[in-house]
């Protein structure tokens, strides 16, 4: 059980990692230090945006619109921190 433990400890960090990479990547596109015309940024950018709109697209429904900023990457990333948190809390129930 413990390997289960671990696994769910490493999918939450790799989702971590992409959400992080994301942020930053759209930070960059925005103040057009990447542009989306080189076929590597443009494959990675539209990757990571079709691996992580499924997360992102419930979240966003049930949020406000706020004029612009989307608060969809901190809801999941604070959602992976508890999920995270829970886990290693529960972490007897594994061994």
């Amino acid at each position: 059980m413990q390997s289960l433990f671990e696994i769910l400890m490493l999918l939450l960090n790799i989702v971590w990692f992409f959400i992080i990479a994301h942020v930053v990547m759209s930070w960059l596109i925005n103040f057009q230090v990447l542009n989306l015309r080189q076929p590597l940024v443009s494959q990675i950018w539209y990757g990571l945006n079709r691996l992580l709109e499924p997360l992102y697209a419930p979240i966003r429904r049930m949020l406000p619109q706020m004029g612009g900023i989307d608060l969809a990457p901190l809801v999941v990333l604070v959602g992976v921190a508890i999920l995270r948190i829970i886990l290693i809390n529960n972490y007897a129930a594994f061994v």
